[in-house]
């Protein structure tokens, strides 16, 4: 953290960004701007994303933020990441999340609990052209994370790994997977490991796509596990502290979809009030009215106030404060506003907000899945609750 950013943060002023900051938000903004939205529409039609995009996002380093910069990174910090997440969600929630789960999970997961071989091995690979993917849920395991189905058997010299996970993003662009089995039913969530899956592997394939209400053109898909073999070397952590990787790593990956769903919701917002200065009704732009100004008024209070939400959880994780209630708030809030911000865009937008002409009804469907995936608003809810309970 820079020495301006950092007495941004002591002193409250949690959006004020560092000249650095500043210049960064801007690149990123020009790449969403120039090259992710004239390819949004013809990637929600494909349900992909364009490969060409994909190796954008690895030359300017979008794809290895927080990653050291012996491993080929910026070493920057999750602050910048989120800006990033923030940016590209703006014009698209499918490449935005799409970098934000290789930054803010998988690369992160290589950097607090890769040994020394495995990050010489693996990270520079994640920082220059092999995308990453974060596999923990399963049909039986969604909330209850750890009711793991799928079973790691100690060979000797590999586990070999059987079962199935889903809703895996990046499921068809990714190459390193970060998964998740259980060495022992019995033990738990104390038999739960991590271990680095190359796509590969013997026994490993990917299997369908979901068919999705939004985020389309990022590929969320099944994995299938045949007796797949994993070497010994390629368990991330230790045996049985799965779950602690887990944990720790969704803690900061619910800052990053918060940044998401306040990209989402700025996005809609701006197409809202763009809309409302040029429609016309009664003789005038209807945003003239007070009526709608109010309402975008609204709009921009909730705004806001998430962006502040956000930041104020990436400012407290770099500043190594704790940060797990407030990366909670910020996901929960966030998702509620980019739900809600959106919606209204629609109505603002009338009879054209609701067919896919116009941008707002994407704004809608994408925002959704923030209310689910990383931990469900219901999830959010019980992490909050137990920490201010126990004086946390």
């Amino acid at each position: 953290m820079t020495t301006a950013t950092g007495a941004a943060f002591l002193n409250g002023g949690l959006t004020v960004l560092s000249e650095e900051e500043e210049l960064f938000r801007a690149s990123v903004r020009e790449f969403a701007e120039g090259e992710v939205r004239p390819r949004v529409e013809t990637m929600e039609h494909a349900s992909k994303l364009d490969p060409d995009l994909i190796k954008q996002c690895f030359e300017l380093g979008l794809m290895a933020i927080e990653s050291p910069e012996e491993f080929g990174g910026a070493g920057s910090t999750i602050f910048n990441a989120i800006l990033a997440i923030e940016e590209l969600a703006r014009v698209d929630a499918s490449v935005s999340v799409f970098v934000d789960v290789h930054n803010t999970l998988v690369t992160n997961a290589f950097m607090r609990w890769a040994n020394d071989e495995q990050k010489k091995r693996y990270m520079p690979q994640l920082a220059t052209d092999k995308v990453g993917a974060y596999a923990l849920s399963e049909a039986s395991s969604g909330s209850d994370a750890f009711a793991l189905k799928t079973r790691a058997v100690d060979k000797g010299d590999y586990y070999e790994l059987t079962g199935q996970k889903l809703w895996i993003t990046n499921g068809n662009e990714a190459e390193i997977f970060v998964l998740f089995a259980t060495v022992d039913p019995d033990a738990g969530y104390k038999g739960i490991t991590a271990f680095i899956v190359e796509k590969g592997f013997e026994g490993f394939s990917v299997g369908k796509k979901e068919d999705k209400l939004g985020i389309r053109a990022s590929s969320t898909t099944e994995l299938i596990l045949d007796n797949c073999k994993v070497p010994q070397e390629n368990i991330l952590g230790e045996v049985g502290k799965g779950y602690k990787v887990s944990i720790e790593t969704l803690n900061e990956g619910r800052i990053g979809i918060g940044a998401q769903m306040l990209g989402i919701a700025q996005g809609a917002f701006e197409a809202a009030l763009k809309y409302t200065q040029e429609r016309e009704q009664f003789g005038q732009a209807i945003s003239n009215f007070q009526a709608i100004q109010f309402q975008l008024a609204e709009m921009a209070v909730e705004i806001e106030a998430t962006r502040l939400l956000v930041y104020n959880a990436a400012r407290r994780k770099d500043a190594g404060q704790p940060f797990l209630k407030e990366a909670a708030i910020a996901k929960l809030y966030s998702s509620r506003v980019a739900e809600a911000v959106s919606s209204k865009a629609i109505e603002l937008y009338g009879g054209y907000g609701y067919v896919k002409d116009y941008p707002v009804e994407k704004f809608w469907r994408d925002s959704k899945i923030g209310a689910i995936y990383e931990g469900t608003s219901n999830m959010q809810l019980q992490t909050i609750a137990k920490l201010i309970m126990s004086g946390k």
